[in-house]
């Protein structure tokens, strides 16, 4: 029986990004995620199929070895801890900034500071490496809001153009990371499928390269 190779991805943004570079690998899906049901999609390349799943998960489908390969935001990863994965490529899309924001012109804080966050791993690593302990509140979207309630004094959250932040009469306030999607890989996978993997990661980095170059 032949070797079949598993990506993961998810919807939206990082899907939409991610096509180009898998069709220089010759891979196109077969069904649109947007208007199918199916979860596997079958692609191009009889061997391979897309598993499409929440961009949350990604990370730990790769890790127990239910997908071979993965696209993960660099979010998503830091989250994670990346345990059980390679990480060998910087795929160069969905770019954006992990930032601290808050109210505009906001005079220092005294006392502990309340962060609302979906990233609790990444934020508590950012303020301890400053020596701050702060207050972390979970939240899974609208984080503009928690400041204008009085729920917050600060967020964490992804920041594209700011205009978001802007209208809610938020700001950046301190930078924490980078981001952007990369391609990961199962550490069972690359050894046992070793032939596969790199060929497929060989082809996405040439994607990659000649995008940089245009």
């Amino acid at each position: 029986m032949p070797e079949t190779l598993k990506i993961a991805v998810s919807k939206g943004r990082i899907y939409k990004e991610a096509l180009p570079l898998l069709a220089h690998a010759g891979i196109e899906p077969l069904d649109d995620p947007e208007s199918s049901r199916k979860l596997i999609l079958d692609t191009s390349q009889v061997h391979v199929h897309l598993v499409i799943i929440r961009a949350t998960d990604v990370p730990t489908y790769v890790q127990y070895g239910a997908a071979d390969i993965g696209v993960a935001g660099k979010d998503v990863l830091m989250e994670h801890g990346g345990e059980g994965l390679y990480e060998p490529l910087d795929l160069g899309i969905a770019r954006c900034r992990m930032m601290v924001a808050g109210p505009e012109g906001a005079a220092p804080q005294g006392g502990r500071l309340r962060v609302a966050t979906k990233y609790l791993n990444s934020t508590r690593r950012y303020f301890a490496a400053r020596g701050e302990q702060v207050e972390l509140i979970k939240l899974y979207g609208s984080m503009e809001l928690a400041p204008l309630v009085g729920l917050a004094d600060r967020i964490v959250d992804l920041v594209d153009t700011g205009n978001t932040l802007k209208a809610n009469g938020l700001a950046p306030l301190e930078h924490i990371a980078d981001i952007s999607s990369r391609l990961i890989v199962n550490k069972a996978s690359m050894k046992m499928k070793h032939d596969l993997v790199t060929d497929l990661i060989d082809s996405i980095a040439e994607a990659v390269r000649t995008r940089s170059a245009t």
